[in-house]
């Protein structure tokens, strides 16, 4: 299965989001910090055939999409130098993110830019028939009715018939859909990031704090990191550049900074994506297809998703541990809040499942089939407070290279790391626990691991230094032991 991140290109995505509405004024509030650790390097992408390219998996953001770009090699995962192509590691086939192309597929994906949606064609012919039958419709009924009014009360007297002008007061409560969505839109924004050379794309993202920092996905802002242009442009029409504060290519998010900001920023309430439950609603705000400002529904519809990406080059791999919704997510929505009932944000829209697209340089773009993926917010609010405090993301480890080649038997710690390296970092997690080359993990505290990439992205959403439990199998035989993650810092 391939993940595909949702893009809107620009170009050739629109360039700017359409004329917004006027949205209710918002009052401050205040986000919390968080706090950061040093970290080795993340690890690389081992080039290999792709995997079963039947369904692809599209980033939720900017133009751009990451395309499938399976692999087949081992790369390790957190300790030692980082393996050869670069880090991370490309994801073997569970959702990977993107646009791939007809040979692509498995974990990973190459960063692709979408070609805009074709203008549509005229409706006015259409809606001037539909008019025309409607008039004579209500011609003929008015006509039949003026005769029957005039036969019953053919002795003179006149009949009036009155209509009531209104269909009486709307209240829209605030755990309705549309009270939500009322709270929320005007906290939300739509990014465009444009690269030096011009390339870019749309996406979404959300206010933070009081300050004037937005959290997003990377791959929104990615054109942009390297001196490129970026702005925000909120609901009531006012835009704001902005300036990349941190990124994380591993988590897949970054948070950004108005310049300039506003004094009435209302940041949205954060909630608790650990007690999120299948089944419940969720609301996704976001600009798929550059359309600015879209409001979806849905529920959630699946916890602890593993999702990967790439961006195709042999490096950059993003991994999380998704929440699954089926919210109507497309192109353009990366980035943006995906709510609660209660207005609360739950996670950041980031991918789609998709089932096909145009490939690298296609003309036509994947859209929702109703599966998409959010990074956790307990995640996500862990990395924007350390990008916020030192601009670079930390991510924990266990000190070990594991095989990304696609399985469904667990995580095998390589018997080689990268460029020769141990695989079994000195000193490290791993070393400590006795974990050796060759021992397959199966199990993080509670939750099944299928492969590499499940386990990357499932320590992905612990801290360093959180304690945990792995069972693995060594020799046909089952262990379990404790051990405390380690720490890396930035993404190379």
């Amino acid at each position: 299965m391939n993940t595909e991140n949702e893009g809107t290109a620009v170009p050739p995505a629109p360039s700017a989001p359409p004329v917004p509405v006027d949205s209710p004024a918002a009052s401050p509030q205040a986000a919390a910090p968080g706090s950061g650790a040093p970290t080795t390097p993340p690890p690389s992408v081992p080039q290999g055939p792709p995997a079963a390219p039947e369904q692809e998996l599209v980033h939720a953001g900017q133009a751009p999409a990451y395309a499938s770009a399976g692999s087949s090699g081992q790369a390790p995962y957190g300790a030692g130098p980082a393996p050869e192509g670069g880090w991370p590691p490309p994801p073997p086939a569970t959702p990977s993110y993107a646009d791939g192309g007809g040979d692509s597929g498995g974990w990973g994906s190459s960063y692709q830019q979408h070609q805009p949606a074709p203008k549509p064609r005229s409706g006015r012919g259409g809606l001037v028939a539909a008019i025309l039958v409607a008039a004579l419709v209500a011609g003929g009924l008015g006509g039949g009715l003026g005769y029957t009014l005039a036969k019953n009360n053919d002795n003179g007297s006149s009949t009036t018939v009155s209509a009531s002008d209104s269909g009486g007061s709307v209240k829209r409560d605030p755990g309705t859909t549309a009270g939500v969505a009322a709270k929320a839109l005007p906290s939300t924004v739509t990014i465009q990031a444009e690269s030096t050379s011009g390339e870019g794309g749309t996406g979404t993202g959300f206010v933070f704090d009081t300050e004037g920092h937005i959290v997003t996905n990377n791959h929104v802002v990615a054109d942009a990191v390297d001196g490129g242009k970026l702005s925000a442009t909120f609901p009531d029409g006012k835009k704001y550049d902005a300036e990349v504060v941190g990124h994380a290519q591993g988590y897949d998010v970054a948070v950004i900074k108005l310049k300039n900001a506003p004094s009435n920023l209302n940041p949205l309430t954060l909630g608790n994506s650990d007690k999120v439950a299948v089944g419940d609603s969720t609301i996704a705000i976001g600009a798929p297809f550059g359309l600015s400002n879209t409001v979806t529904t849905g529920i959630i519809s699946a916890k602890d998703r593993p999702v990967a990406s790439s961006d195709g080059s042999g490096s950059n791999a993003s991994y999380m541990s998704a929440l699954q919704t089926d919210a109507s997510i497309n192109p353009g929505n990366s980035g943006g809040p995906l709510l609660d009932a209660q207005g609360n944000v739950i996670g950041i829209n980031s991918a789609i499942q998709s089932t096909g697209s145009g490939g690298l340089g296609g003309t036509t773009q994947s859209g929702s089939i109703g599966l998409g993926f959010a990074i956790p917010i307990n995640q996500a609010k862990y990395v924007a407070q350390q990008l916020i405090k030192t601009g670079k993301p930390v991510y924990a480890k266990i000190g070990a290279s594991v095989s990304l080649d696609e399985s469904t038997n667990g995580a095998k710690i390589t018997e080689q790391g990268a460029s020769g390296s141990a695989a079994v970092e000195s000193g490290g997690p791993a070393a400590k626990a006795g974990l050796k080359p060759g021992d397959v993990i199966t199990k993080l505290d509670d939750h099944v691991i299928d492969s590499g990439p499940t386990l990357i992205g499932e320590i992905w959403t612990h801290q360093p230094g959180d304690k945990v439990t792995i069972t693995y199998e060594r020799g046909g035989k089952t262990h379990t032991v404790d051990l405390t993650l380690g720490s890396r810092q930035g993404d190379s």
